[in-house]
């Protein structure tokens, strides 16, 4: 399924759904961010996905991060809630969602770098390397709150 992202866009359509889904900062020692190549849109993001019935949200981080990039993550905080509405993503099937993000900051604690059916490739990015790489800037945005260790509440908007 493809998907195309609209931000701050007059021309979006309008958002027909919401899908509670998280997000992961997740660095490794040297200090690079786990990133994924994502298949549905050919951009570059932040590990996560839709949360399940069933689970609590920590979970979801934990699985959906293991799914997409093979690596295992303890989470250790929120960085940021994300529930603009001027942001929607709308989907090949006619679904078109609103933003409804919540990034976690976490570590990890086990695993191997691997792809999945939503990432055609995971890296390890140094954080100089960044600004060459195509990222949706909602998703840069959560990448800087993410990274900046001098917050000490999580962004709200």
């Amino acid at each position: 399924m493809s998907r195309v992202d609209y931000f701050n866009d007059p021309n979006a359509p309008a958002a027909n759904s919401v899908v509670p889904s998280v997000t992961a900062i997740v660095r490794d020692q040297a200090g690079r961010l786990l990133l994924i190549h994502k298949t549905d849109n050919d951009l570059w993001a932040l590990p996560g996905g839709g949360h399940d019935i069933g689970e609590d949200v920590a979970t979801t981080v934990i699985r959906e991060v293991e799914e997409e990039t093979g690596i295992r993550v303890e989470v250790e905080s929120v960085s940021g809630l994300y529930t603009d509405p001027r942001h929607v993503m709308a989907y090949d099937d006619g679904e078109v969602r609103q933003q409804f993000s919540i990034c976690f900051r976490a570590r990890p604690v086990s695993g191997e770098l691997r792809t999945s059916s939503e990432s055609k490739e995971v890296r390890w990015v140094n954080l100089s390397q960044l600004e060459n790489l195509e990222i949706h800037p909602s998703m840069r945005l959560r990448i800087t709150h993410g990274l900046d260790d001098s917050r000490t509440d999580p962004y709200i908007g």
